[in-house]
């Protein structure tokens, strides 16, 4: 039960909440939520999640791309003043706060207020989406590595000003293409417009244009829809799927094992 006590010390706990499918957050993620005074929670957390905090305060601060219902900036302002009134908060954050999450931020913003903070691990989309559409991230016999890469197209454009006067990560993209294209499995978060450039780049770099690709659409729930092609054909192929984000795309060898190991779509009752 949330804790109301008047005495009780502010924290904020940011929980990663998983890639899609509710039952996948960690045990403490889950009894933390029982404990909420106050959940502030994102567009790509499963609402069913809220199911374990019906007592505490819960507002939505849904970021996607554009479509901002919060900026960056309100949300730390927002987790400043419910630290401040004393509260036990969980900040609800899909996939993991510190990929692509812009979990660091928010816990930059709480130190500087003096706010305690503590940080609990989920399960990131990288790793979750391709496991439900049958594609290892590793696998001995293709890959010893495994790269996480935001696909972001205007990424500039969506980072806080904060971060632009301090000079970090300059820019719409800091990517090595020609390192990059040089890599046996890389994941792209959040490239769904931006897919034709990825590719592009990825060939014009030197990958190999038989290299299989997949993207896979809302993974982990009964809405997932995989799209699989080669590298060239992978931004026609999503287009004609008509996928939409939130989207991962893996690309590597290992895209080539979905055929053996396609468990989650091939249920009978899937979808």
């Amino acid at each position: 039960m949330p804790s109301n006590s008047p005495t009780a010390r502010g924290i904020v706990f940011l929980v990663g909440a998983g890639p899609g499918d509710p039952g996948l957050i960690t045990v403490r993620g889950r009894r933390l939520l029982e404990q909420a005074d106050a959940v502030v929670y994102d567009a790509l957390s499963d609402p069913r999640l809220l199911a374990h905090c019906p007592d505490a305060e819960q507002i939505y601060v849904g970021k996607r791309a554009a479509a901002h219902s919060f900026t960056q900036e309100q949300i730390n302002e927002l987790l400043v003043k419910l630290g401040r009134e004393r509260k036990r908060v969980v900040r609800l954050k899909g996939g993991d706060p510190f990929v692509f999450g812009r979990g660091g931020e928010e816990c930059e913003a709480l130190r500087n207020a003096g706010i305690p903070f503590e940080v609990v691990p989920g399960i990131t989309s990288a790793i979750a989406a391709p496991c439900y559409a049958g594609i290892p991230v590793t696998h001995r016999d293709f890959n010893s590595s495994f790269t996480l890469i935001t696909g972001h197209e205007k990424e500039e454009e969506y980072r806080a000003a904060e971060s632009k006067a301090r000079g970090s990560a300059a820019g719409s993209s800091d990517v090595n293409w020609s390192a990059i294209a040089k890599l046996p499995c890389i994941a792209f978060y959040m490239g769904v417009k931006s897919l034709p450039r990825i590719c592009a780049k990825l060939i014009e770099n030197g990958m190999d244009p038989t290299t299989p690709a997949a993207s896979i659409q809302w993974g982990t729930t009964p809405r997932q829809r995989t799209v699989v092609s080669t590298v060239p054909d992978l931004p026609q192929k999503v287009s004609e799927a008509g996928l939409s984000p939130p989207v991962m795309t893996i690309i590597g060898k290992v895209v080539s094992l979905r055929d053996t190991m396609n468990w989650f779509e091939s249920k009978p009752l899937f979808g």
